[in-house]
């Protein structure tokens, strides 16, 4: 199955790796990126670890008519995306996006519209999702194991430098569309909904610290309560050195969770402790690309299959709007400084 990688940013090495030790027969047919340059000695770093030549495509019109693509990685930062999915879509290539869908609630909520209209498949890098411990979680909320669920806590308390937000358009809402949480914390926001269902109402408190120079927020904090009647809290920045792993708890009748750095531990209410997952860097220190390739090549290995058996990814672009929703209802509450209802599906 042939594949092309459109953005060549920090990501872009990571689903060259997840590509060059997959076993699903992917290849990785031509890559693409705005400064031609740096395309160049991509696609030679691609060509010496693949073993196979990867040539840069000229445009996103000759990847759309070439029937030979099975489908498309698009790992553009999010202001660079409507007018590529609307040609691949257009051209019915299935697309796996990084995420952030794009910059706003109603944007995203366009690009899906426009693959479903299509019947194009869209896939959403919410890796997060694919975690041994993420899984097994999954498998005991659904089992029942932790009893009616009371509340819960996401924490992200990463760290990024300032030569970090120096980048040209980063932390920015033209580029990126906003700051921590539109493109970190995102990642454990839509987990706990993955996992949880949706949020019904928040307040929250954004904005930036003296740690930082830039236009977004850089520490956010919201307080919800779930369309399950678990009531939770969310604290997410980038300002907390050295930064640790992002966490995700949960505290049912039954049994309470805590899941940090690919690791869950469930401890009962009757004392009985019991431990799933391994240890790993999730990415949350200075060096932001500082995890493994193993979950991008899962997501990227359930895209392939998907297409092939026509059943949803695991990150579908509808379900991942989830995280779009509460993050632009934050915004909103923000500004208001009321209690906010998250837009409904």
């Amino acid at each position: 199955m042939k594949t092309v990688l459109i953005g060549l940013g920090m990501v872009a090495d990571t689903h060259l790796a997840a590509i060059q030790h997959s076993t699903k027969g992917i290849e990785l047919a031509a890559v693409m990126g705005r400064d031609c340059a740096r395309a160049q000695a991509f696609a030679g770093r691609a060509t010496t670890a693949l073993g196979y030549a990867v040539p840069v495509a000229e445009t996103v019109r000759h990847i759309a008519q070439d029937d030979t693509i099975d489908f498309v990685i698009i790992a553009t930062p999010p202001d660079a995306r409507q007018d590529l999915v609307a040609e691949l879509s257009a051209a019915g290539k299935p697309i796996l996006m990084e995420k952030p869908i794009e910059r706003t609630l109603a944007a995203a909520t366009a690009i899906v519209a426009q693959c479903e209209a299509a019947k194009v498949p869209l896939g959403i890098v919410f890796q997060h999702r694919a975690r041994a411990a993420s899984q097994q979680l999954k498998t005991l909320l659904t089992a029942g194991t932790l009893g009616d669920i009371a509340t819960v806590d996401i924490r992200v308390p990463w760290w990024r430098d300032q030569a970090y937000y120096d980048a040209p358009g980063r932390g920015t809402y033209t580029r990126d569309g906003g700051g921590v949480m539109i493109n970190q914390a995102i990642h454990t926001l839509d987990l706990a909904l993955w996992l949880l269902g949706p949020i019904r109402t928040l307040q929250a408190t954004m904005g930036q610290t003296p740690l930082h120079d830039l236009e977004a927020e850089d520490w956010a904090s919201a307080v919800f309560e779930m369309e399950s009647g678990a009531l939770g809290n969310l604290t997410a920045t980038t300002a907390a050195f050295p930064g640790e792993a992002e966490s995700l708890t949960i505290q049912g009748t039954e049994a309470a969770a805590h899941l940090a750095s690919g690791v869950l531990t469930l401890t009962h209410l009757d004392g009985r402790v019991e431990t799933f997952g391994a240890e790993a860097s999730t990415g949350g220190g200075a060096d932001p690309m500082a995890f493994t390739h193993d979950w991008h090549q899962t997501i990227l290995e359930d895209f392939a299959t998907c297409i092939t058996t026509g059943q949803p990814p695991l990150a579908s672009g509808t379900s991942a709007l989830e995280a779009h929703r509460v993050i632009d209802a934050m915004e909103r509450a923000n500004a208001s400084g009321q209690r906010t209802e998250v837009t409904p599906t």
